[in-house]
């Protein structure tokens, strides 16, 4: 077993904080959030709420990560997408 490196992002309104790491094999997802510091650097993520994602896809905080994986931190939406959708429509009448 190797190491893996891995970036470990959060997005802000502002920008991003992201942190690449180096990691021992069988690392998850979860394990590379905590070993990245962004949790004391952001103290509002609620890690019971807010869900984490790979390259973009939504995953269980126990998924093992490959060599290169991108760890994203989902931020939770302050409108629905559809209620969006509805207000941009009624703007435009």
């Amino acid at each position: 077993m190797g190491n893996l490196s891995v970036e470990v992002v959060y997005a802000l309104a502002s920008g991003e904080d992201a942190v690449t790491l180096t990691l021992a094999a069988g690392a998850t997802a979860w394990e590379a959030v905590r070993a990245s510091g962004v949790l004391e650097r952001h103290p509002e993520i609620d890690p019971g709420r807010q869900k984490i994602g790979i390259h973009g896809r939504v995953v269980a905080a126990q998924t093992p990560l490959r060599d290169g994986d991108r760890v994203e931190i989902y931020r939770p939406l302050i409108v629905d997408a559809k209620e969006a959708r509805r207000r941009r429509a009624f703007r435009r009448r």
